[in-house]
């Protein structure tokens, strides 16, 4: 994929089963660990629930029109990583509008990344606040589509 912007997608899933947050966010932490990527940092799925966890402790990642964005600072990630996923059946996710949520932004970052952390999630927030974008999104018949419906948003929100 041609880096269009300075954060791409690593993973992307499609028709996710999850029952709750907890379960969403070890399904697509064990996506992310098996990355080529990724593997080699050597962090434990655990480790990346844990501090998913403990953010969403701290409110909701769920923001609006059925969009999410679980996030968590982790030691030892070199840069940021980020998996997509859509959901088969939308769940509660105790989202400020109380929508239910199918897609999903899954980034995590290292610890000392600040910046890059909030730039991320600044970015993906734009490129999925666009209700053409979620629509299509939603209507993608597989994985490759879903990638280039992401990369064609992001150069509308650059």
């Amino acid at each position: 994929m041609a880096n269009l912007t300075q954060y791409d997608v690593d993973e992307i899933m499609i028709d996710v089963h999850a029952s709750s947050k907890k379960q969403l966010f070890q399904l697509m932490a064990e996506k992310l660990v098996l990355a080529p990527k990724f593997a080699e940092l050597g962090l434990s799925c655990r480790d990346i629930v844990n501090a998913t966890m403990e953010r969403e402790r701290l409110g909701s990642t769920g923001v609006g029109s059925g969009v999410a964005l679980p996030h968590a600072r982790i030691d030892g990630l070199d840069r940021v990583y980020i998996v997509f996923a859509r959901l088969e059946d939308p769940m509660d996710y105790e989202a400020v509008d109380e929508v239910p949520v199918d897609l999903v932004v899954f980034l995590v970052a290292p610890s000392d990344s600040g910046g890059a952390h909030l730039r991320a999630l600044a970015q993906f927030s734009r490129r999925l606040r666009r209700e053409e974008t979620r629509e299509r999104l939603r209507a993608a018949p597989d994985e490759k589509s879903l990638l280039i419906t992401i990369t064609q948003s992001a150069q509308r929100a650059a």
